[in-house]
């Protein structure tokens, strides 16, 4: 019979209160750089449990600060913060209490994970278990504000030294508390165009007095979706996107313009800029050739999230460690994006995911539809908090031992 885990045991005597806690943020989301309320009640959390913070990193950004030992070794462990500016249809009594705001892609749940793993940190650096500082990043913004990048901007790394950076994300559909991490590339670049055309009105009934951009408009959505199938090496991977296409007042009016607006993805920055370019000359070539013009833009959001080699199969083996080596998945990589990139191109580390289950765990009252991120009915699953926490210690305990004499 295998030793039950003493520090798994205090995690789930500790469930309800962390659960409560989850909720409480759940019912209460916020949007990128306005988490507010959130920030402070992870900060006040932190410093009631004796552990000094750092506010205001990228605005409304919370660092936790727990120092064991004296070496100069640091790790940094991050939980996302801000939700989504979507309506939730569930009426469970935790559910968002403000219409067009809601957690629906687990950032309340990385929060609550990361808290629990406070405690067990700070009593294992004051049982000389931890030789370095572990630095608890809960940063704001993650969904489209680039809050990772200005925590950066704002003096992370100068003022929380750390070797390496790791992120976790809940993901639904993988089973319920079992990891799932890669190598290299996991998430793609994320990134948005928008191309306006401009033609000559005209009657509809006289095509020939005008430059109709509709037909020009049309080509080019035909013209981008060549662009990955014949211009990108087969092995490479990438994604154009025309999401958006706004034309015209009358249905017996030519208009003057037609505006096109989507998104690019990459899992690297050379494929990205091949799309860019033959977007570019693609647009204007045949704008040229239709005797219209256009006006071109194309701005890159968040780049790549790449993990690196060393600091990846570490984390494996600290998984297998956790959960068994059965739990302990390859992640398929996703053409979504994710602004921890901007962490690790600045420092060694990896995104992981910790699964979410099929949507089980759902109380009554949950909305129709699958528990999918950004979608009205998810909600994150409360059994994940002490697995995850227990991973986070099993992990700053290994990147941090001490060192023999």
């Amino acid at each position: 019979m295998s030793t039950p885990d003493p520090v798994l045991a205090a995690l789930d005597a500790d469930l309800p209160a962390l659960t409560a806690l989850r909720r409480d943020l759940h019912a209460h989301p916020e949007l990128s750089f306005q988490e507010e309320r959130t920030s402070e009640r992870v900060a006040s959390t932190l410093e009631g449990w004796g552990i000094p913070v750092i506010r205001g990193l990228g605005k409304t950004g919370v660092v936790g600060v727990i120092r064991g030992g004296s070496s100069p070794r640091g790790l940094g462990l991050r939980a996302d913060m801000d939700a989504l500016p979507m309506t939730e249809r569930n009426t469970f009594a935790h559910a968002s209490r403000h219409p067009g705001r809601m957690h629906a892609c687990g950032h309340d749940g990385h929060t609550a994970t990361l808290l629990a793993a406070a405690r067990p940190l700070r009593d294992a650096a004051a049982a000389g278990r931890l030789d370095g500082t572990v630095y608890l990043v809960f940063q704001p913004a993650e969904e489209g504000g680039g809050g990772a990048r200005e925590m950066m901007r704002d003096g992370l790394f100068e003022r929380c030294p750390m070797d390496a950076i790791y992120g976790l994300h809940n993901w639904p559909g993988l089973p319920e508390g079992s990891f799932a991490v890669c190598d290299g590339p996991c998430f793609a670049s994320s990134n948005e165009f928008s191309i306006t055309i401009h033609g000559k009105g005209a009657h509809a009934a006289m095509p020939h007095l005008g430059i109709d951009p509709v037909p020009v408009a049309a080509a080019l959505i035909q013209a981008f979706q060549t662009i990955v199938a014949r211009n990108v090496r087969p092995i490479d991977t990438g994604v154009v996107s025309v999401t958006m296409l706004k034309a015209g007042e009358a249905s017996n009016v030519i208009p003057d313009r037609c505006e096109l607006q989507g998104t690019v993805r990459s899992f690297t920055t050379e494929v990205l800029d091949l799309i860019e370019r033959r977007m570019r000359e693609l647009a204007e070539g045949l704008c040229a050739a239709w005797g219209a013009r256009c006006d071109f833009a194309f701005h890159r959001n968040y780049p790549p999230t790449v993990n690196h080699p060393a600091e990846t199969a570490l984390l494996r083996e600290v998984m297998q460690e956790v959960v068994g080596p059965e739990r302990t998945l390859v992640f398929e990589p996703t053409m979504g994006a994710e602004d921890f990139s901007f962490f690790l191109q600045a420092k060694p580390g990896a995104y992981f995911v910790l699964g979410n289950g099929d949507g089980g765990h759902r109380e009554a009252g949950h909305g129709l539809g699958p528990c999918m991120l950004h979608n009205p009915s998810y909600d994150f699953n409360d059994r994940l908090i002490p697995v995850g926490a227990r991973l986070w210690l099993a992990l700053a305990e290994r990147w941090l031992a001490p060192q023999a004499a």
